[in-house]
């Protein structure tokens, strides 16, 4: 191939464009976290630094991905809602779920919109430092951005994911609750147990490929185990504070019905129990991203 087929190819015009942003937004090594500090002030302005990077990765992550399907991104849409057709037949028809006088597709499908965005997020941006490995030694620049890339692709997929939910409203004759407003918080929990899973896992595939494989059933399991098509009241009483440790998305989603369907506030012990273990991944998960990160290049 010439160098002028390479040109004009769509895949080298993508790496052209991410590897003119990488020159252009270089800063000379020790600018960088590159050296795995975690002073919160140093990671922040490292990743403010590289916020055209992440952008330009992401634009071309969206671009890839829809590029040769006919319907393009109206895959975002059909997919959510092809997954709420099966559960309002499996758990809204057949097991009868009791949603608490919701309308049964609501209230799956505000459920299934976090748990989408988390499940997306962790499958491509667990793998994405070895899908981009090619890039790994353009730069020094923080290896972070290919995660935190996946998971504003995953965000991007999951605010499209929105043009179903306003249908149902509409459909239903319903509107959003006075308190949608609180959902901020559910919101700013999920993004950052999402951020911190995701950062984990794509540090340790780099290393371990076999947990790339393993992570789609996982994800198949936590989809049922997590309550995405039944209620959080399912679980007894005693052990729902501890599922909410063990499980941050699930008050998540608890959280969002509450705030966007019944028009309360969310169950604060449990979104808080939620909230301490989404903190404490969000920070182990970039520690352990930043101790591993010297040996990707060579590994990936």
């Amino acid at each position: 191939m010439t160098d002028l087929e390479r040109v004009v190819t769509p895949g080298a015009r993508l790496r052209t464009l991410i590897t003119a942003e990488v020159s252009h937004n270089e800063q000379p090594a020790d600018e960088w976290a590159y050296q795995r500090s975690l002073r919160p002030s140093r990671v922040l302005g490292d990743l403010w630094r590289a916020r055209q990077i992440v952008r330009t990765i992401t634009e071309r992550n969206l671009r890839v991905r829809y590029k040769q399907s006919v319907l393009g991104f109206a895959w975002a849409l059909l997919t959510p809602v092809g997954l709420l057709i099966v559960l309002t037949f499996v758990f809204g028809r057949v097991a009868g779920v009791d949603t608490g006088g919701i309308p049964y597709p609501l209230f799956a499908y505000i459920g299934l919109l976090p748990w989408a965005f988390f499940a997306a997020a962790l499958n491509t941006g667990g793998s994405s430092i070895v899908s981009d490995k090619a890039l790994l030694n353009k730069s020094q620049f923080p290896r972070e951005v290919f995660p935190l890339s996946a998971v504003a692709v995953a965000g991007v997929d999951a605010g499209m994911a929105l043009v179903p939910l306003v249908i149902l409203f509409l459909v239903e004759q319903q509107a959003p609750a006075v308190t949608t407003a609180l959902a901020i918080v559910p919101l700013l929990v999920l993004i950052a147990f999402t951020t911190g899973m995701t950062l984990a896992l794509a540090s340790i595939i780099v290393y371990l490929r076999d947990v790339r494989v393993v992570l789609p059933l996982l994800l198949q399991i936590g989809l049922f185990a997590t309550p995405v098509a039944y209620g959080l009241e399912l679980f007894p009483g005693w052990a729902r504070l501890a599922y909410c440790f063990l499980n941050p998305v699930a008050p998540v989603i608890d959280s969002f019905r509450r705030t966007v369907l019944l028009g309360q506030a969310p169950q604060w012990d449990y979104l808080g129990a939620g909230a301490v273990t989404a903190a404490v991944v969000l920070v182990g998960g970039y520690a352990l991203f930043k101790r591993l990160e010297g040996g990707m290049a060579d590994v990936a």
